[in-house]
């Protein structure tokens, strides 16, 4: 594979750019399932530089990264939009949130059910199954169903 081409990993995400034997070479970007872009100057396989984009448009800077560091905790859409009024709270970046099914969590990339410990993204196609670390900070950190959060219980 040489040239500008399109590639599609199994994983589904997928490379458009430059191609060198076979490897990504020059100037390429990936696009993740979830929305999410990285793109980069690659040198043989290697990025050399690069950039996240979020799905909400937001980019990741290596340097000067200054959202959700501990001074500025404001989610990316409350930065470009504003604050909602006093007691309206916006508990995602997503507002509306994601209505999370009865039992489940919400862990970021999609719903855990800890009853099958699967993971599932926002489309209910299933993602991986949940290990004891995950499974134990997800139903200790993460939103669950029923309009709350966790019960923040502090790790053993």
């Amino acid at each position: 594979m040489e040239g500008h081409g399109f590639y599609k990993l199994p994983t589904g995400t997928e490379y458009r750019g430059a191609l060198w034997d076979g490897m990504f070479h020059g100037e390429g970007e990936l696009f993740f399932p979830n929305g999410i872009r990285y793109r980069a100057l690659w040198d043989r396989g290697i990025p050399t530089q690069g950039k996240f984009v979020f799905a909400d448009g937001l980019e990741y800077e290596e340097k000067n990264w200054h959202y959700c560091d501990g001074y500025d905790r404001r989610f990316y859409t409350e930065i470009c939009s504003g604050f909602k009024p006093p007691g309206i709270p916006q508990l995602t970046n997503l507002d509306p949130p994601k209505t999370i099914p009865e039992g489940c969590y919400d862990c970021g990339d999609g719903f855990y059910n800890p009853e099958t410990r699967v993971v599932v993204d926002y489309k209910f196609t299933f993602l991986r199954n949940a290990d004891d670390d995950e499974h134990e900070w997800i139903t200790r950190t993460c939103r669950k169903a029923g309009g709350g959060r966790a019960e923040h219980k502090p790790k053993p």
